[in-house]
């Protein structure tokens, strides 16, 4: 079920797409630097993970599973860089910031990476309980 993944695309669109004026200030962690990125990175990874959960014990083979990561992640890395042009040429007070967008293809990339382990994971387990099976 991709009710997770489909929230979290509107909790990461609203505010990603907020007027400038409208991001709420979050207090002393406003303060630490590049705090922003860390949002970032947060964000665009949950979406990539909420989005692919139905993925991990669905029936289909381990390869489409990584295949069909490989092309959510290249979709959320998409998104984060139209979501930069999108403030720059459509919402007032955000401007294009290269430096979000690496922010957001980081944390895609960091869930892909933990999303191929646990994977291997599940495979390697799901390989030990059919060999104790008689």
């Amino acid at each position: 079920m991709f009710l997770p993944g489909i929230a979290w695309f509107f909790i990461v669109a609203t505010l990603t797409l907020l007027p400038g004026s409208d991001i709420p200030k979050v207090g002393w962690l406003d303060g630490l630097p590049n705090f922003d990125k860390l949002v970032h990175a947060g964000l665009f990874g949950g979406l990539t993970f909420f989005f692919f959960m139905p993925y991990f014990k669905s029936d289909i083979s381990h390869q489409q599973k990584i295949n069909f990561l490989r092309r959510l992640s290249l979709a959320a890395i998409v998104w984060g860089i139209t979501v930069e042009f999108i403030q720059k040429f459509f919402i007032p007070s955000r401007d294009f910031d290269l430096l979000d967008w690496a922010a957001d293809s980081a944390g895609v990339l960091i869930v892909y990476w933990l999303c191929v382990k646990i994977l291997k994971y599940f495979e390697k387990r799901a390989a030990i309980n059919t060999v104790k099976q008689p």
